[in-house]
Parts: C-alpha cells; sequence; structure tokens
C-alpha cells in the first residue's frame, strides 16, 4: 500500500508470502495445489484489507508463474473470485514494468535492467526514460536449481539463450539489478567491504568485484550466508545459483558495473502511469518534501533559507543545489525533534533512510549539513568513505549558514526578509534593515562570528534602511 507523491511513493504497508507458485515448472509445467492454495489465502487476506482500509485504486498483476503454467488460467479464475481483477502480464509488459522502476529510480539511466524473479529473468534495455528491448527468460530462481542439476552447464545454457538476444551484446551502460535475490547479493558485497551504508539501494558493484563474489558465492553455504545481515533464509538458498547465473550475464552483457535497484515491478507500474510532468519531478526533492511537510518544514520554508544563503553555496550546478535544498528542508525538520535525539536523527535521515536519485556521496553531503545545522563540525569517521574532503566541507557550509539563518530571529520569513547575507573578499557581511536592529546581539553575533571564521574572513553587521530588492553594495 502505498501514499504520498506519485514521484516518491511512500510505503505504508508492505507484506509478502513467498507462496512459490513458480517451483516445480521445470518439472512439472504446474502450479503446484499446496502453493496455489497459499497464495490464494493471502490473496484472500490482502483482499479484505484493501477493503477495510477503503483502497479503490488496485493493481493485481501475474507474472511468469502464471504465465508459463499449465493450470495458470484456472489459478487466476480463482483470483478473480475474490474480488480482484488479476491482469496477466506477458514477458515483454512484465520486463518493461521492472524497468520503468530501475527509470523512476536512476533518472536519465541507460544501460541494461535485469530483473530476478521467482519464475524468469527480465532483460531490458532502458535509455531517454523509455524501456527498447525486453526479452523474459526462464531463469527464475525457482528454476535454477534444476537447470544445474540437469544439466552440468549452466553457463553453455545461458550463453546459448542470449545468442539470441543480439540486442543485448550491444547495449553499453550499467547492469540494473532488480529483485531480491540481487539485493542480497549486494548485501553480501556490502559487508565483505564493510561498507558504511545499510541500504542496498543505490549501491554500485564493478564487474571485477562482482565476478569475484559471484565466484564465491557458487558454492556458498546458506546456512553462512544468513548470518550476513540483509540476507534471509530464502535469498541465503537462492544466493549460489543466482551467482552461477550472474557469471555468464556478466561475461555476455560486459556492462560497466552493477547498480542495485530497490525499485522494481511495483514502483515501475506507479510509474508508468504518472503523466510527464510527474515524471520530471525530482524523486529526492518529492521524498524529502513528503518526508519533512508533516514535521513542520515546509519547502516553501527550506527554499526561502536554502535562497538566503546561496552566497555561501560552491556554485557547482544543480547536482549541488538540489542537495542543499534537501539538507535546508531536513535540518529544519530536524529541529522538531527532541535535542537528545537530533545526533542520531541526522545520521538515520541522511545515511540510512531509502531516498531516491540519492548517491553515497549526496548522503554523505546532507549528512554533514545536518551536523553542522546541530553546531557540530566533526564529522563519524565513516563520511569520509563516502566522500572528499571538499564536498564534506561544503555540506558542512551549509549546515553553518542554515543555522545562522534559525537563529537570526527564530527562522521567521520577515527577519530573512528584511536581512541579506553577503561573503566578500575579507568579510562576511550581515545585512539587516533598522526594523531588525533588535536581533544584532549574542547569540546571532556569535553564531555569525562561527560561520565567518570557518569561511576564513571577519564577521561584519551593517544596519540601515536598506532596499533588499536591489543589489547591495560591493565594496569591502
Amino acid at each position: 500500500m502505498y501514499e504520498g507523491t506519485g514521484r516518491a511513493p511512500e510505503t505504508v504497508w508492505n507484506e509478502k508470502v513467498a507462496a512459490r507458485l513458480g517451483r516445480d515448472l521445470s518439472e512439472t509445467g504446474r502450479i503446484p495445489d499446496e502453493a496455489s492454495e497459499e497464495a490464494l489465502a493471502a490473496l484472500g487476506r490482502y483482499a479484505l484489507l484493501i477493503r477495510d482500509r477503503g483502497i479503490e485504486d488496485v493493481q493485481t498483476v501475474a507474472t511468469a508463474a502464471a504465465r508459463d503454467a499449465d493450470n495458470g488460467k484456472e489459478f487466476l479464475a480463482k483470483v478473480a473470485e475474490l474480488g480482484l481483477a488479476p491482469r496477466m502480464l506477458s514477458g515483454e509488459e512484465e520486463a518493461c514494468a521492472s524497468a520503468y522502476g530501475a527509470i523512476g529510480a536512476f533518472p536519465g539511466a541507460e544501460g541494461i535492467v535485469a530483473d530476478l524473479g521467482g519464475g524468469s529473468l527480465e532483460l531490458v534495455s532502458i535509455g531517454k526514460g523509455e524501456c527498447h528491448d525486453a526479452v523474459s527468460l526462464p531463469f527464475g530462481t525457482l528454476r535454477l536449481p534444476a537447470f544445474r542439476a540437469a544439466e552440468r552447464d549452466l553457463t553453455g545454457t545461458v550463453h546459448a539463450k542470449l545468442d539470441k538476444v543480439g540486442w543485448a551484446k550491444t547495449h553499453s551502460g550499467p547492469l540494473y539489478m532488480i529483485g531480491g535475490t540481487w539485493r542480497a547479493l549486494a548485501h553480501y558485497a556490502m559487508q565483505a567491504a564493510d561498507y558504511p551504508l545499510t541500504d542496498p539501494h543505490g549501491f554500485c558493484l564493478s564487474v571485477d568485484d562482482a565476478r569475484r563474489h559471484a565466484q564465491q558465492l557458487c558454492s556458498a553455504d546458506p546456512a553462512t550466508l544468513e548470518a550476513i545481515s540483509g540476507i534471509s533464509e530464502m535469498r541465503a538458498s537462492y544466493l549460489p545459483d543466482a551467482a552461477a547465473l550472474l557469471l555468464p550475464l556478466l561475461d555476455e552483457l560486459q556492462p560497466t558495473e552493477l547498480i542495485f535497484s530497490s525499485w522494481g515491478i511495483r514502483e515501475g507500474l506507479l510509474y508508468s502511469r504518472l503523466s510527464e510532468l510527474q515524471r520530471s519531478l525530482d524523486p529526492l526533492l518529492s521524498g524529502v518534501h513528503a518526508f519533512a511537510e508533516p514535521r513542520d518544514a515546509p519547502v516553501t520554508d527550506a527554499a526561502r533559507v536554502a535562497g538566503w544563503t546561496v552566497e555561501l553555496a560552491n556554485g557547482k550546478g544543480k547536482r549541488n543545489e538540489r542537495l542543499r535544498l534537501a539538507a535546508a528542508q531536513l535540518a529544519a525538520a530536524l529541529q522538531r525533534v527532541e535535542p537528545n535525539l537530533r545526533i542520531n536523527h541526522a545520521t538515520e535521515w541522511a545515511l540510512d533512510k531509502r531516498w531516491i536519485e540519492c548517491a553515497a556521496r549526496d548522503r554523505a553531503m546532507i549528512c554533514a549539513a545536518l551536523f553542522a545545522s546541530l553546531g557540530r563540525t566533526e564529522l563519524p569517521a565513516k563520511l569520509r568513505e563516502l566522500a572528499g574532503d571538499e564536498d564534506l566541507r561544503e555540506g558542512l557550509t551549509w549546515g553553518l549558514s542554515f543555522r545562522l539563518a534559525r537563529r537570526l530571529g527564530a527562522g521567521s520569513r520577515n527577519s530573512l526578509g528584511n536581512s541579506r547575507l553577503r561573503l566578500k573578499k575579507k568579510s562576511l557581511v550581515l545585512y539587516l534593515d533598522e526594523s531588525r536592529a533588535a536581533l544584532a546581539t549574542w547569540p546571532l553575533t556569535n553564531e555569525l562570528e562561527i560561520l565567518a571564521e570557518w569561511m576564513d574572513r571577519k564577521p561584519k553587521i551593517k544596519i540601515g534602511d536598506y532596499d533588499f530588492e536591489d543589489e547591495l553594495e560591493s565594496e569591502e
């Protein structure tokens, strides 16, 4: 169940039953009776939950297991009897739905999406916000054990299948990995690298590292894998077979790198229904707005603070400016938290919460900004594994400037509207209208001194009858 903005939907309820409908497809070609019963029981529960919650916009889709099973249509008829309206996706439709999940999560993505489900592996070439070529292959996690048992040369089988997919070898770029088993592989790689983040979404892995990990996983003990944070018992049992599949995929597709996505078919189904205008929205800013506004931190106030402090930004373009606005809104929301919780929340919100289109370096800069907004410039050591010193210093500068803006007049719009902050060659000047002269005392002066020293400038306050619509004096 989702709510919030269409561009960055928030999950309000997430429940899963792994009925394993496709586990016997390679042997019997049918959905097992017990798997069908388990799935129908779960769907009956879901149908009731949907009705009780009053949800009217419902999508029920069926993928490879129901599509390929001899009794798939019979199963879907029973689903319809529950009051749901199941829609059978073709292999291409399933592939594109998953691919739109990656397109929505990584704007501008160009490469190949590899969605590994229980019944199939979907490969889709993407670029310029659209799906191009797509194919569904029978290499789902529930089918791989039979392939490996019956055919000693799984690699040869995969190569033979991909030889018939001509476009796959000519499409360059990253391989976007979708599916819980691929994310389990990401958790394995993150643990091996002692990676400082916890969310596999957006995690990047080099081809050489991916091949090395896959070779290790092919013969790994599932019980050992299960001990790794983020790898469930079910995924641990699937990983060795998935790793055996990955090796020939890397050889055939020759991607530049692997990027793991937590957005897949569900988010892709939502994204594909958005208008062009909705798709063009920034997913990070949309997500931050949805998160911060209920915490009394509206985006209009964050934009005002970002504008007031713009002279202290390094001007490196849109990428940093979107981060600065996101950090400004999160910093405002952080002030609504009890003081003893703020540092923990600063770390968790920046590094652990799932933000879309927010790279590791971006998270580190936001975290630095949140720390500095609390008056702290000493950062957790792990941030230096995610971003360089220059980027972290930039984030700290944002946070110190947000702190000054807040201190000026308790965050009031009038205080910001009747003042300006200017960075000169030798000084940091705060211009105040005469109507706000009473603000020019401690602790404002203290915050200005701290920020000026950080910027290697001398602090100055000038009070007068200024027209802040016009450019202020440029001389020192």
